[in-house]
């Protein structure tokens, strides 16, 4: 008899059948009650065994964390909690868990324990729920794309450009550490090197993006980045998702449109699917904000934030009225950033960000038009020739979670912005190549993937939020 998941028993209407099932025990109560779980759903479903026809051998073998099979009747439960349960007249023990070594107690633990047992947190409630939640957001993403008549495209994960510019790159070498050849001047011989240049791990797929975008019409790409950027922090990670689609013939109001539409669909996909996971994550948003003083609970429970971005407009301001609204702020007046704005100019923090959307527009935001200094070398100059056609949406209890630009597709410029800034123009001659034969205007952003998982699940650090956390000083499992 094959067996049936644990959802579906859950959600059937038929009743006094014979089923099977299959799963891993979360609780044994009484000598007789298994909740079991398979990780289709949150929910267990309540097994009820024969005590009394079961020899103590098999009872002791009934632990946290044991894979069992059983087969019985689906009956309605007696029982509150649970619609549905299963009288077992057949169970056998799959592979056994010795409580005394099994971490994952039937207890709460701390999200650092969960973290250096991140192999077994996913059979925790919390973080199936992560999980199931990240695995819908993706598809979804697919499907937004794929149903706009997007292409998807695969970019290269070793390259030889750094599309940020911000040079925080892994290198990826064949080179032996002993004996590295050396040029003749003493540095590194990269020709002797696998690729024959040196090679980093990607940060980006944007610049490969752009030359698609130009032939397709519009792209989307989502896949791993790297970046060696020695932030500790609960924002952080040094390997992360990112999905960044490319439209040809789009401008910047065309793709803050975009970015828009297509947060708000994701989000929509995710909390119509996955309803039971969210609500949970909503619970136990509530318990761990019981511990904080009231000034620094969130005014809005997790679904009503997910509704609050999916029924609101995102308000546009442009940088420097952002800048504006910063300076005459009470946080900045009274010195209580960490960071104080007191010229056009400045980079702006998640601080800052945080607080143009939770205290003053309370909605999410779209900057734009930003400082070129602070941007990257692809961003179209304005006719200010100051500021850029970049774009950031920022969001409550994240900050920045997109960033993008209308791209410079004049020639000329590109290349002044490329010398200005010291890249070798050899090194993207390929790029250049998009602008030299059929440029046109072309637009495009990037969304961290866990960041809105992040979002999505209520979660205050990016590493509960990905399998197998990769950040400084740790790449354990």
């Amino acid at each position: 008899m094959k067996h049936t998941k644990v959802k579906d028993l859950l959600n059937g209407t038929k009743t006094l059948h014979e089923v099977k099932a299959k799963g891993w025990v979360r609780t044994f109560r009484n000598n007789q009650f298994i909740a079991l779980n398979d990780g289709s759903t949150i929910n267990n479903i309540q097994c009820v065994v024969d005590f009394e026809n079961t020899p103590d051998e098999t009872l002791k073998r009934i632990t946290t964390g044991a894979a069992v099979s059983v087969t019985g009747t689906l009956v309605e439960s007696q029982g509150a909690g649970q619609t549905v349960e299963i009288q077992v007249t057949k169970l056998e023990i799959l592979g056994d868990s010795d409580p005394e070594k099994y971490p994952m107690q039937p207890k709460k633990h701390s999200l650092e324990f969960l973290r250096e047992n991140a192999h077994l947190r996913i059979r925790t409630n919390a973080f199936g729920a992560i999980m199931r939640v990240r695995s819908t957001l993706s598809f979804a993403v697919h499907q937004y794309f794929q149903e706009k008549g997007f292409f998807y495209v695969n970019t290269p994960i070793i390259t030889g450009s750094d599309a940020e510019g911000a040079g925080e790159m892994f290198r990826v070498t064949a080179l032996p550490f002993d004996g590295t050849p050396r040029t003749e001047d003493g540095q590194v011989n990269f020709k002797e090197d696998f690729f024959g240049k040196e090679t980093n791990l990607t940060v980006s797929g944007q610049l490969e993006g752009e030359t698609y975008a130009m032939a397709l019409g519009q792209i989307y790409t989502f896949g791993p980045t790297f970046r060696a950027e020695n932030s500790n922090t609960s924002r952080h990670l040094a390997e992360f998702w990112m999905i960044e689609p490319e439209v040809a013939f789009n401008n910047l109001a065309d793709n803050m449109d975009l970015a828009e539409d297509f947060i708000k669909y994701v989000i929509k996909y995710t909390v119509d699917k996955c309803g039971d996971d969210l609500k949970f994550l909503e619970q136990r948003l509530l318990d761990e904000e019981k511990s904080k003083p009231q000034a620094e609970r969130s005014e809005m429970s997790l679904l009503e934030k997910l509704s609050f971005v999916m029924d609101n407009n995102f308000k546009r301001v442009s940088y420097t009225e952002a800048i504006d609204i910063l300076k005459s702020s009470k946080p900045n007046k009274n010195k209580k950033f960490n960071y104080i704005i007191d010229e056009w100019g400045a980079d702006l923090q998640s601080e800052h960000e945080r607080y143009l959307v939770e205290k003053h527009f309370k909605c999410p935001v779209i900057l734009f038009d930003y400082p070129a200094k602070i941007k990257a070398f692809y961003m179209r100059l304005n006719e200010d020739g100051k500021t850029v056609r970049a774009m950031d949406i920022l969001f409550p209890g994240i900050g920045e979670i997109v960033g993008g630009s209308q791209r410079e597709e004049r020639l000329d410029v590109l290349l002044q912005k490329i010398a200005d800034l010291g890249i070798d123009e050899k090194e993207l001659w390929w790029y250049l190549d998009t602008r030299r034969f059929g440029t046109a205007i072309h637009s495009g952003f990037g969304l961290g993937f866990e960041r809105l998982v992040l979002f999505v699940t209520g979660m205050s650090n990016i590493r509960d939020v990905i399998p197998f956390p990769r950040t400084p000083q740790n790449a354990e499992f």
